[in-house]
């Protein structure tokens, strides 16, 4: 019995580190908030936003992919079209670290073991969570609520990447985080006791839009994309 689990585990260790490729690198670019403060302006970066992505290539068509980013959110009324927000004057900011994980599509075949130059645009979809502060507003002034809370959410991102030098590929990337949360902006108070405070349009989630570029090294055996039996 122990001899068969030995080779089961040698058999997948061998399919594995032959059936895969991986990149792991860094993104660097900037953020911005779409809620009930600020600007709606869909892609505005204000704030620096950075962090470490992770892909495993399973096929020249699509990767499985895993980021950790950390911004600033920032709403500022007074930057808004709205001349009722503009009145208002509310402005708040709000430390985030999302985890996102999903599945990245190309366009074209991008198949990294060919050894050319390669293009492509690229669509990412998946599932994240950010870890956030809760506040709220009053008398017109960002407050505390000494907790925090998890945003879930569904990212949609589109770019375009390019092998770019030996073992390395550049990204651009724009990408939108829908999120089941309206609370990142202080509008919907975290705490019951403080709902009296709550405003804007409670039937309306939070957004957030990262811009950016990412720039990942490949590394582990050529992938041989054959169809598992």
């Amino acid at each position: 019995m122990r001899h068969l689990i030995i080779l089961a585990l040698s058999i997948f260790s061998i399919n594995l580190s032959h059936s895969q490729i991986n990149e792991v690198g860094l993104f660097l670019g900037g953020s911005n908030f779409i809620g009930d403060v600020g600007s709606t302006n869909y892609i505005a970066p204000k704030k620096l936003a950075f962090g470490a992505v992770y892909k495993w290539n399973r096929s020249p068509r699509h990767s499985w992919r895993a980021s950790l980013i950390f911004t600033e959110l920032e709403g500022v009324d007074t930057n808004s079209d709205d001349p009722r927000r503009i009145q208002r004057g509310y402005e708040f900011t709000n430390d985030i670290i999302e985890l996102s994980v999903g599945m990245e599509f190309t366009f074209f075949d991008f198949d990294l073991h060919t050894g050319k130059k390669l293009t492509t645009p690229y669509l990412y979809g998946g599932i994240s969570v950010a870890h956030h502060d809760n506040f709220y507003f009053l008398n017109g002034t960002q407050t505390p609520e000494n907790t925090s809370s998890w945003a879930y959410g569904i990212p949609m991102a589109l770019g375009v990447k390019t092998t770019f030098l030996d073992n390395f590929i550049l990204s651009v990337e724009i990408g939108a985080r829908y999120t089941f949360s309206d609370e990142l902006d202080g509008s919907i108070p975290d705490d019951q006791f403080r709902q009296q405070y709550r405003f804007g349009n409670i039937n309306n989630y939070d957004w957030y839009v990262f811009s950016g570029i990412t720039l990942t090294y490949t590394f582990g055996l050529n992938p041989c994309y054959c169809p598992s039996n």
